[in-house]
This record gives structure tokens, sequence and C-alpha cells, in this order.
């Protein structure tokens, strides 16, 4: 009875692992997909509604077990060394196609600023830095090489410019990321963020 009850749970075992190596492989891919410098200069010169922004988005932490991390900054070109939104990206997977992004703020964030070009610095950031931003992860579903997403309903709150919630929508491809952020005030009207569509950032070559 013991020797069939270790075979049982061998069998699980061996069957498990294809799976669990699958979602490594697609969590890999996801991660690949989305760290690199961005721009939006192209959208900016056809368009003066939006500027011209720069994102960086940085893998840190890469032996750890518990899913992918990034640091993020996103700044105007013209003051690139002083974000105006500095995260921290936790990036699970949940099943074959489906991921979860929960954000993070830093503590003292200032202090790393520009850190995206040092990765000497940026491994020193220490995690219990990080606050969580709860009500604002988004969800992510695989559409082939598309990765399409956002946050949920009124979830994330947020104070900006008389805003009570935010609402993230993301497509991310190879070659570039579409992030379209809004901020709603309690009445449900738009108070920030661009109105005809999202910002589309384009991967630089390296």
């Amino acid at each position: 009875m013991r020797q069939l009850s270790l075979c049982i749970v061998l069998l699980a075992t061996l069957a498990q692992a294809p799976v669990n190596a699958q979602r490594t492989r697609g969590l890999e891919q996801l991660a690949m997909t989305m760290a690199g410098s961005y721009t939006s200069a192209e959208q900016a010169k056809a368009d003066t509604n939006y500027f011209e922004i720069e994102l960086e988005m940085v893998r840190i932490w890469p032996k750890r077990k518990d899913g992918a991390w990034f640091y993020v900054e996103q700044a105007t070109a013209e003051s690139k060394a002083k974000p105006y939104r500095q995260r921290v990206y936790h990036v699970q997977q949940l099943d074959d196609s489906t991921f979860t992004s929960s954000i993070l703020s830093i503590k003292g964030g200032a202090t790393w600023y520009g850190a995206y070009a040092d990765p000497a610095k940026l491994a020193t950031l220490p995690a219990d830095s990080l606050v969580a931003m709860d009500g604002c992860a988004i969800t992510l579903h695989r559409r082939g090489g598309t990765y399409v997403g956002s946050t949920h309903d009124r979830d994330c709150p947020n104070q900006r410019g008389g805003a009570s919630y935010a609402t993230s929508e993301v497509t991310l491809l190879p070659d570039r990321m579409i992030s379209w952020d809004r901020g709603y005030n309690a009445q449900g009207e738009q108070v920030w963020g661009a109105e005809k569509g999202g910002y589309v950032f384009i991967k630089r070559k390296r």
C-alpha cells in the first residue's frame, strides 16, 4: 500500500513538471517582452496632444522564484532626471495565458532616480522599501504574441488632480507598448490622462 502511494505521488510530480516548465517559459517570455527602454517621441511628433515620454523598464532580482520583478521610471523627455512616476512591478503567472502585474511604490524613491542605468545600485534596492498599491494590479491576457490587460473597475484609488480612482489599460507587443492611464472623480468624470487614446511607446533597439 505504501509503495502504491509513493508511485501515485511520483506520477503526479512527473505530470506536474511539464506544466511548471511551460509556465516558467511563459513568464520568461512576458518578462523579455516587457523589459526595455521606450519612447513616445514618434507619437508626440505626429500629435501635439501627446507629450514625449521616456519609459524605462529594467528587470531586477532575477534569481527570485516568486515571479519577475521590474524597476520602472516614467518621465518627460525634457525632465528625464526627475521622473513623474516610479514603480516596481511584480509579475506572476496565473494560468497558461493569464498573468498579473502587482504595482508597488518605493519609500524614499527619489534616492533611486536614474537607477535603471546603474545595475549595481539597483541590485541594492531593499525589498522592505516597497509598498503595495492595493487595487492597482493589472491582469494581462496573452493572445498569441500580444498581451492585453487592465486594472479592475474602480479598484485603484488615486488622488491626483481631484481624482477618486484611476484606470490603466495596456497592450504589450515585442516592439512597443500602448498604455492608457486615466483618473476619474467620484462621479466617473475623467480629470486627468489622455483623452483620445493611449500613449504609444516604441521600444528602442539595442
